[in-house]
């Protein structure tokens, strides 16, 4: 088949959706599908495995100067599916006049619009809290998948403390709620004094973390790691990962670490709600809700890991690359 992705963020940032587009580019290409990318231009060097077409993708959804951009190059390119990965890029695609093409949508974020994705043909969401909110009539449901990683070291390029590791990563951003885990790890931490937390990641909140963590009187006990390019090893040598997030679309991070056997706990968002046990669940999205669950896997760690085991198994057998793309064709093929 010939795919067309389409993602209308501008540049200026690479997350969650812009990998997921960029893996299910590789994937498909993998598989034999001729895959074509519509981007912003700063995104050309993530797709040197597909046909890049830049667009302005900074101008506004309702330019009519972008709008034609992604006619006139669908219009080239003669796609047999047009795929739209978020809100923007499925409003542009469901906007333009009818075509041979089919329109696909997926749909990143718990918070999205859903209005735009009803102009398009399929819609699929990658969590079933998504899922379960859509009404449109060709919905499905794909997790995302990563590729297996092997730990190069068993320490990796950030060395974790000989202590009992627990690890958070994300965008330090408000969204992931590091505001909410390094207060609840000040309420637990004289409890648990040998278990240390790290945080990967970068953002807008560096600085605040780092204040928070000083005026918490935290410094021997928790850790700003920065960006690591890979978590493998720091996965492989962790005791367990924690996700504090508001709001998630379906976390990478969740299925990293699962894929590695490293037990998660999580606030109840989309994607830890799909895959992880009650236990291994927060009761709300609060500071109290996160130290409590914390706490209580901290006192079983064995029964953690030892609850986890299908979610482990589950990852391993479906939450690849491979089976993320080859789901993907079968909705592609529907009727």
């Amino acid at each position: 088949m010939k795919v067309a992705l389409i993602f209308a963020t501008p540049g200026s940032a690479w997350g969650g959706m812009e990998k997921h587009v960029a893996d299910l580019a590789e994937a498909l290409t993998g598989i034999g599908h001729e895959v074509h990318i519509i981007a912003h231009p700063d995104y050309r060097s993530h797709f040197p495995f597909a046909e890049f077409h830049p667009c302005p993708m900074k101008l506004s959804r309702n330019n009519p100067w972008l709008r034609w951009c992604v006619s006139r190059i669908l219009k080239r390119v003669s796609p047999d599916v047009a795929h739209a990965h978020g809100n923007k890029a499925a409003l542009i695609l469901g906007r333009l006049p009818r075509q041979t093409w089919q329109t696909v949508g997926t749909i990143h974020g718990s918070k999205s619009n859903l209005r735009p994705f009803l102009l398009l043909d399929k819609v699929i969401a990658v969590s079933g809290s998504i899922y379960e909110g859509l009404s449109h009539p060709s919905r499905h449901l794909i997790y995302n998948g990563i590729r297996k990683e092997t730990p190069k070291s068993p320490q990796g390029n950030y060395p974790l403390p000989e202590t009992t590791n627990v690890i958070a990563a994300g965008r330090l951003e408000a969204v992931k709620g590091f505001d909410m885990l390094i207060p609840a790890w000040s309420m637990i931490h004289d409890r648990f004094p040998t278990a240390r937390l790290t945080i990967f990641g970068d953002g807008s909140e560096a600085r605040n973390l780092q204040r928070l963590i000083d005026d918490e009187g935290l410094r021997h006990a928790v850790t700003m790691a920065g960006h690591q390019t890979t978590l493998a090893s720091t996965l492989s040598h962790a005791d367990m990962m924690i996700i504090s997030s508001r709001r998630e679309g379906f976390p990478y991070v969740l299925i990293e670490a699962l894929m590695a056997g490293l037990p998660v706990v999580s606030t109840p968002v989309s994607g830890s709600v799909d895959l992880l046990p009650d236990n291994a669940l927060a009761r709300d999205i609060s500071t109290q809700a996160i130290a409590d669950v914390i706490a209580s896997a901290l006192n079983n760690l064995g029964g953690l890991q030892e609850s986890e085991q299908s979610a482990f198994d589950y990852a391993q057998t479906h939450l690849t690359l491979r089976g993320m793309a080859e789901a993907t064709v079968r909705v592609y093929q529907a009727e």
